[in-house]
C-alpha cells in the first residue's frame, strides 16, 4: 500500500506546540508535508519553536504575515488551493481556531480533500470572538474531529456532528509532559530576569478583544500594576504595537518582556504565584503545572479548568482581577482532564484506520 500524505497546517505559535507531538507520531506511518501559513511570522513567535521543539522547517512557508481576518484568510486560500494542487494530500490536518484553521479547512473542503480537526468541540458561547467562528466553522466541514474532552465530544452532539468523532485528549498536554523535563535543563530564564519561584505572577494578552481596545488595555494594564507582586509580562507584538499608539505604560512592578520561546514559557509558568492570560493555551498550561489561573475573558472554552476550581474569570474589571488575585487560592485537587500524554498516538491510530 502506498504511503498516505498528511498536509499539516500551522500558522500561530500555540499551532507549533501542538503539531509538534503529531509529526512525532505521523513519522511512524505516513509522509507529512508541512504547511506554515505564516500567520505568526518573526522569530518570537514563530521560529524559535521550530528550532527548540526540533522540529524540521515547513516544507512550504506562505508568508502571509499581518492584515485584517478576511486579508489574511483569503491570501491562505489562493496559496493553499496551489500547494493541495500540486501535493494532492491524502488528508488535511489542522489544529485549533486560528485564521490558519479556517484557511486550511475551507481549502480542503473545496478540494474535497479529508479534513481532520485537532482541538474540535471547543466553545466559548461568544460569536464576537473571531476564534468562536472559526472553530465552528472547521467543525462543520471536518471529516474526523479530534476533542481534547467530554465537554467538547457533548458540544459537537448538540450541533448535530457525531460522525466521526473522538475523544482523544489534548496534543497540547503530550507536549508539556514531553517537554517539561527539558525545559527544566535548558531554560535559565529565572536567573536571567532575577526571578525567584512563587514570587511574581506572569501574564499574557493577545486578544483582539483585549488588545483592540483601549479601554480594556488600560484597566488590565491597571490592575496589573497594582498588585502586590512582580508580574512578568511576555508582550506579543500587536500588544505592544497597540500600547505604543495609545500610549499605555505599566506600573514600575511589571516587567515587560518579549515574547519567549517555549522552554521558557514552560518554566514560568511553573514557577509562578499566578498566571493571567486570555490565552486558552495558556489556562490549560497552568492547570496541567499546578498554578492558579486568572482568565482576562468573560468565558472560556475550557470550562473544566473553571469547573475544577483552578481559573477563575474576571473578565478585564480591574477590581476583580486585583480580588481575585489577592484572596482567591484553588483548593480542589487537580483531575487528569486533558489526558494522559498519548493523545497524538491515539491520533495516528485513527488515522491510520480511516486511511486506508
Amino acid at each position: 500500500m502506498p504511503i498516505r500524505t498528511v498536509a499539516t497546517i500551522v500558522g500561530a505559535r500555540p499551532q507549533f506546540i501542538k503539531a509538534a507531538p503529531v509529526s512525532r507520531a505521523l513519522a511512524a506511518g505516513f509522509k507529512e508535508i508541512v504547511i506554515h501559513t505564516g500567520q505568526h511570522y518573526d522569530y518570537g513567535m514563530s521560529e524559535i519553536f521550530f528550532t527548540e521543539m526540533e522540529m524540521r522547517p515547513p516544507d512550504f512557508n506562505l508568508g502571509v504575515g499581518g492584515g485584517s481576518h478576511a486579508e489574511q484568510t483569503g491570501k491562505m486560500l489562493v496559496e493553499l488551493e496551489r500547494i493541495f494542487n500540486a501535493v494532492k494530500p491524502d488528508c488535511v490536518l489542522v489544529f485549533g481556531d486560528t485564521n490558519s484553521t479556517l484557511a486550511g479547512a475551507l481549502a480542503s473542503a473545496k478540494a474535497q480533500i479529508p479534513l481532520a480537526h485537532v482541538e474540535a468541540g471547543l466553545r466559548s458561547f461568544n460569536r464576537a470572538m473571531p476564534e468562536e467562528i472559526n472553530r465552528m466553522l472547521t467543525d462543520h466541514v471536518s471529516t474526523l474531529l479530534f476533542c481534547p474532552t467530554d465537554a467538547a465530544v457533548e458540544n459537537l452532539a448538540k450541533e448535530g456532528i457525531t460522525q466521526g468523532v473522538h475523544r482523544v485528549g489534548d496534543v497540547m498536554a503530550d507536549a508539556l509532559f514531553f517537554n517539561l523535563k527539558l525545559a527544566r535543563a535548558k531554560s535559565n530564564i529565572i536567573e536571567l530576569l532575577g526571578l525567584a519561584k512563587g514570587r511574581y505572577a506572569l501574564a499574557t494578552v493577545h486578544r483582539a478583544s483585549n488588545t483592540d481596545d483601549a479601554d480594556n488595555m488600560r484597566s488590565i494594564l491597571r490592575a496589573f500594576g497594582d498588585l502586590s507582586s512582580q508580574v512578568v509580562f511576555p508582550v506579543h507584538p500587536r500588544t505592544r504595537k497597540m500600547m505604543n499608539e495609545w500610549g499605555i505604560s505599566a506600573g514600575s512592578n511589571v516587567l515587560m518582556i518579549d515574547p519567549v520561546g517555549y522552554y521558557d514559557m514552560l518554566v514560568l509558568q511553573e514557577n509562578a504565584n499566578c498566571i493571567l492570560t486570555d490565552s486558552g493555551g495558556v489556562q490549560k498550561e497552568a492547570y496541567l503545572v499546578g498554578v492558579r489561573c486568572i482568565t482576562l475573558r468573560q468565558e472560556t472554552e475550557w470550562v473544566e479548568t473553571v469547573a475544577s476550581g483552578w481559573n477563575q474569570l474576571a473578565g478585564v474589571q480591574e477590581k476583580k482581577i486585583i480580588d481575585l488575585f489577592e484572596n482567591w487560592f484553588p483548593r480542589g485537587a487537580r483531575a487528569p482532564l486533558y489526558g494522559d500524554g498519548h493523545s497524538a498516538e491515539q491520533i495516528f491510530n485513527i488515522l491510520s484506520a480511516s486511511l486506508k
